[in-house]
């Protein structure tokens, strides 16, 4: 929690975390940490991010100068989509994190990073949390999935597989990427709110870019102290969605027993490696990079 901010301190929060925004309290200098940010990653993301980001940006008017003012951009948020941001203090416990996503509630963090944090920090900050993820809110594909995820959430805290379910939420909506025309593009907001990665994610040679298989996605290690050495691809938003509204039953009695990872380098023989263009091949065994 930053312990630097007052807004936060002064306020209890509510059983389910939710804090106000008191969007007033922002410095200059923070509304302008924005804004350096936003110029950064717009630039940077041109020609490597989605074109639904970029719809979602344009939609809900994130460039308006300063930190979005939620009492300003959520009425026009849940006329897209239903969805709502919501301010919390830090990371939430698990069931209340679920239940926020399965009522459609995106819990953001309120403060925002320093100067010398602009490429990196470790807690989600203000951008990392709405500019990252919310314009992807106001596509009801992706927003319908996130939902399915919160309630799919819900019905894993009776099972033992809440890291399977954290390692689908971080191969997707942190760092996720789909395959287009175009060639391989960016809509994970880990991804889409870091310069460098950015870059790296889509144009460096070193990560392995595989397709998106539920199981196998769930069933793969994720480091938080580097970049990604493996992204899953997808071919679209409803590919995601409809694999997200399987019945997760039967394979949380599966995995509640199989307890394998896949390291981050490992390549299995099912696999289908994506090139940094459009290309694909099947796997024929081995390490494979792309």
């Amino acid at each position: 929690m930053p312990l630097n901010d007052p807004v936060i301190s002064e306020q209890t929060p509510s059983i389910d975390f939710i804090i106000e925004q008191r969007w007033e309290r922002y410095s200059a200098d923070e509304h302008d940490i924005w804004n350096t940010l936003y110029a950064q990653q717009i630039d940077v993301l041109k020609g490597r991010a989605v074109d639904e980001f970029y719809d979602g940006l344009k939609a809900l008017d994130l460039n308006q100068g300063g930190i979005p003012d939620l009492c300003k951009l959520n009425p026009k948020l849940k006329a897209l989509t239903g969805w709502e941001v919501v301010m919390v203090p830090h990371l939430v416990p698990d069931d209340v994190f679920f239940t926020h996503l399965a009522n459609k509630r995106f819990p953001a963090g309120r403060f925002i990073r320093g100067r010398d944090q602009l490429d990196y920090l470790e807690e989600p900050d203000i951008f990392h949390d709405i500019f990252g993820h919310v314009p992807l809110l106001a596509q009801p594909v992706f927003a319908n999935y996130m939902q399915a995820y919160g309630q799919g959430g819900l019905r894993a805290l009776k099972h033992d597989c809440l890291k399977n379910l954290a390692r689908l939420y971080w191969y997707t909506v942190e760092f996720g990427l789909m395959k287009t025309d175009a060639g391989m593009r960016i809509y994970g907001a880990g991804i889409a709110s870091s310069r460098i990665e950015s870059v790296f994610s889509v144009e460096d040679a070193s990560p392995n870019r595989l397709h998106f298989d539920l199981e196998r996605v769930m069933h793969t290690d994720y480091r938080i102290d580097d970049f990604q050495q493996v992204y899953f691809a997808i071919n679209s938003f409803e590919e995601l969605l409809e694999a997200t509204y399987a019945d997760f039953g039967p394979l949380y009695e599966k995995m509640s027993t199989d307890k394998h990872v896949h390291g981050v380098a490992d390549i299995l023989d099912s696999d289908t490696v994506h090139t940094k263009g459009t290309q694909t091949y099947a796997n024929s065994g081995g390490r494979a990079a792309s």
